[in-house]
């Protein structure tokens, strides 16, 4: 009884100490992003003061209204060899807010010396910002997942790794993208299912049945592209690209497709190895109904997501477009063509690996019910 008391007691100290640690990791870290100007080599500047100057309401040629304010702002700086000055800066933003934003009290930002020697505002610093939401993240991961929260987010980490390892590996082999992205396929796939859920038979076949219905759903999609001569195909927002824009979205359709198959892969592989390890003797015949019924289940609302996740990046251009009289027909077929090819791809990947799934799921339950 003792030693129980003594086990429980040193589990309380050991999440006592790291809810400790990651607090002091928290407060910590966004201290030092709130006064880390010094670290900068761009001079930063802390507005401590705005004025609003003057508003004038403007209306293109297409009848759109929008307000331009100009503002003067009080600043001072915090780095380099003009630290502690006090500057005033002049800065216009519009109520649109496209490609301008208002600056209040408290903001940092990042001044340049003009030819006037005045400054000039070259942008917003905003690490602390996104600090305060990559913490979010982690503490969410952590209360709701536990272990599995942690894991996931180590997962995340080395996936983010392996991403830019791929794109550093593209500047130096630029005719090697699709090979190397079908390899980090297979570690993104073998990485983030192991340390989520273990090495077992259950991750075995979701990494198999994830890597098989990825690359078919990705080879029937290249097959058709070319057996259509990509008749349809709108690659104006990819045009920009040095690059061969054309591979560069066939390797972003075959990395994208890979997260909806791998969910899919590994919620038929847990639930149908869930079935057989609470009743060992079911027969194959119930546990192929049962997994048609799941794959029913989750085959509509995945492909629904894959389809608004696509199509909601395009909303704001699409919506540029309709402002400035463009044609229902023409704004779509610019806009959609490439979104609604990824979450076709996409929802072929769903669609194929259930029955993938299926077949390797029991292909394994029924060796173990043959050795019992």
């Amino acid at each position: 009884m003792n030693l129980v008391k003594q086990r429980k007691s040193s589990k309380s100290i050991q999440k006592g100490a790291l809810v400790v640690l990651l607090i002091l990791s928290v407060i910590s870290s966004l201290f030092f992003v709130n006064h880390n100007a010094s670290f900068y080599d761009e001079t930063i500047a802390e507005v401590t003061q705005t004025k609003l100057l003057q508003k004038e309401q403007v209306t293109d040629e297409f009848q759109n209204r929008d307000t331009i304010y100009h503002q003067e702002l009080t600043a001072k700086i915090l780095n380099g060899n003009e630290k502690g000055r006090i500057i005033q800066l002049q800065h216009t933003y519009t109520a649109s807010g496209g490609f301008d934003d208002a600056y209040h009290e408290g903001n940092k930002l990042f001044v340049k010396k003009n030819a006037e020697n005045q400054f000039d505002i070259t942008g917003m610093k905003r690490d602390h910002l996104l600090l305060g939401v990559v913490w979010l993240l982690i503490l969410i991961l952590i209360f709701v997942g536990r272990k599995q929260g942690v894991l996931s987010l180590l997962s995340l980490v080395i996936n983010m790794g392996i991403i830019a390892w791929v794109i550093q590996s593209y500047t130096n082999w630029d005719d090697y993208l699709i090979p190397l992205c079908m390899l980090g396929c297979v570690l993104f796939t073998v990485i983030s299912l192991t340390l989520v859920n273990g090495w077992n038979e259950k991750t075995f076949t979701a990494i198999l049945a994830t890597l098989v219905g990825t690359f078919i759903s990705f080879g029937i999609a290249v097959f058709v592209l070319w057996l259509t001569k990509e008749n349809g195909m709108r690659y104006e927002e990819l045009q920009f690209i040095t690059r061969p824009y054309k591979t560069l979205f066939f390797a972003g359709l075959l990395v994208a497709s890979l997260g909806a198959v791998m969910d899919i892969a590994i919620t038929m592989s847990s639930s149908l190895f869930g079935l057989y390890e609470k009743n060992p003797h079911i027969s194959i015949k119930q546990l192929a109904k049962s997994g048609r019924e799941i794959g029913k289940d989750i085959m509509g609302p995945m492909t629904n997501i894959l389809f608004f996740v696509y199509v909601s990046g395009s909303i704001p251009m699409m919506m540029l477009f309709f402002k400035n009289h463009a044609t229902f027909t023409y704004t779509l077929s610019t806009n959609l063509t490439l979104e609604i090819v990824r979450a076709l791809v996409g929802g072929l990947g769903i669609v194929l690996t259930i029955p993938i799934s299926l077949f390797i799921v029991l292909f394994f339950i029924k060796r173990k019910q043959v050795k019992q």
